[in-house]
């Protein structure tokens, strides 16, 4: 590596009290998120988490299909969580707070992009998105991913990698509308299973399917053989969430 190249470092100085003790009372406000999300969702259960794109608006066919879909669950006994802001979020929402169940956000501050929708029974705000993605894992008896981005994908990764590692409970992981989602699946059997990075088990955690009432029906299918209350043994591992 020629002279050019090499990486310079400087001296930091001295540190900045300021900014060290603002960086401490961080954890605080990190605490303050979790007991809150904690104490306002321990009694949503069942619950299921619904995730999408907020960049879809409310003539869009994904957006009916979602509002169909969460209709279905909340008359089904399932509170429904979404990440409370536009697009799909709204249609999940909106879809629950029409039903029998609650309607639960957790929204995230962005600069950008998210604003809370207007049919939350339950609403929480986060400005981590560490704290609020556990809020959507612990206290979920399944997730129901629609087309999304980035985010979206993010969300769905993060529950695959927490089954597959068993650092929480197996949970239904449902992909809606087949022909969105048939690549990346496709790209998962040819490619991560081919090359040995997942096992060919792994591909059975998710599912695909998209009809509203054989959403909750599978959902239900699955918690004939497991219970929807979590044995002592998966509330130990969720601790460690």
């Amino acid at each position: 590596m020629t002279e050019k190249h090499k990486v310079s470092h400087p001296s930091l100085g001295p540190i900045n009290d300021s900014m060290l003790t603002r960086e401490s009372w961080k954890i605080f406000q990190i605490m303050a998120e979790f007991v809150e999300g904690f104490e306002r969702l321990a009694k949503i259960r069942p619950s299921v988490s619904i995730f999408g794109s907020a960049r879809t608006p409310e003539d869009h066919p994904y957006y009916k299909l979602t509002e169909e879909i969460a209709r279905e669950l909340s008359d089904a006994g399932f509170s429904v969580v979404t990440g409370g802001g536009p697009g799909i979020m709204e249609a999940g929402n909106k879809g629950a707070y029409s039903g029998k169940s609650p309607s639960i956000g957790l929204n995230i501050e962005l600069p950008f992009e998210q604003s809370g929708n207007a049919y939350q029974d339950i609403s929480l705000s986060f400005r981590h998105f560490f704290s609020r993605k556990v809020m959507f894992v612990k206290y979920a008896s399944a997730y129901v991913v629609m087309p999304g981005g980035f985010g979206t994908l993010d969300e769905l990764c993060e529950i695959l990698t927490l089954v597959q590692t068993k650092k929480t409970r197996h949970i239904p992981i449902i992909l809606v509308h087949r022909p969105f989602w048939e690549g990346i699946l496709t790209w998962f059997e040819d490619v991560l299973v081919n090359e040995k990075m997942i096992s060919p088990d792994d591909i059975k955690l998710l599912q695909i399917i998209d009809n509203p009432n054989q959403i909750a029906e599978a959902i239900f299918n699955h918690y004939e053989k497991h219970g929807f209350e979590p044995s002592a043994e998966e509330k130990e591992v969720m601790l460690d969430l």
